[in-house]
């Protein structure tokens, strides 16, 4: 990996930027329309090839945080959907989006504020983000939830994402979380969800971790 692992891409009005440590290929920004980004060219993105609206529109596709954009005058992102959600995906991680505080962000990952996509299959190099590792394992969950939570009083607000050394992710402050069918599954205000890949009621830890002998 690059010792410089953020790449800048100037434009005229608005900038790009891309954090390699975090991105997972998931190719949201390549399978837009439009010449913003386009496989084998150099630069890959050209920010004054679309319209700056356009621009923030495609970098927020990125469910991993590895996208981010400033315009010239200093206004970066803002929080606009006012809840805080993880969608469990298929064989996959945890997409995460609201108002984040995760444990393990280093100073220059900024982009992580608002969307960050994070390990469960315990495999990542990376953790507690996601890194792809859980293809490589052939991690298999269909991503269904089976428990419901207590309804939430209102939504949004801090969400702190703590990793537990050798254990959970532990999830505190208003949350939703939606199945991989897309159905609002659970809410609650505190949670614990497996991050070792062996829980038995995945999404959630079930201390599996400490029979496997998890280490992270």
């Amino acid at each position: 990996m690059s010792k410089h692992p953020i790449y800048e891409f100037q434009g005229k009005e608005i900038n790009v930027s891309w954090d390699e440590r975090l991105c997972i290929h998931i190719a949201e920004c390549g399978q837009a329309k439009g010449e913003l980004f386009s496989g084998g060219r150099k630069p890959w993105c050209l920010p004054d090839k679309s319209e700056s609206n356009e621009v923030e529109a495609i970098v927020k596709r990125c469910p991993s945080g590895a996208l981010s954009y400033k315009y010239n005058n200093g206004e970066g992102e803002v929080l606009e959907e006012k809840e805080n959600t993880v969608n469990v995906i298929y064989n996959g991680p945890l997409y995460l989006q609201g108002d984040l505080d995760i444990d393990g962000a280093t100073e220059d990952m900024s982009s992580i504020k608002f969307r960050a996509a994070l390990c469960r299959c315990g495999a990542s190099k990376n953790k507690p983000f996601c890194d792809n590792s859980h293809a490589g394992i052939k991690f298999k969950d269909f991503a269904a939830v089976g428990e419901t939570g207590a309804a939430l009083s209102e939504l949004g607000g801090p969400l702190k994402v703590s990793a537990i050394q050798n254990g959970p992710l532990m999830l505190k402050g208003n949350l939703s979380i939606y199945a991989g069918s897309g159905r609002l599954a659970w809410q609650g205000e505190s949670v614990a969800l497996c991050r070792c890949g062996a829980s038995k009621n995945k999404p959630f830890c079930d201390g599996m971790h400490n029979e496997i002998g998890f280490k992270s």
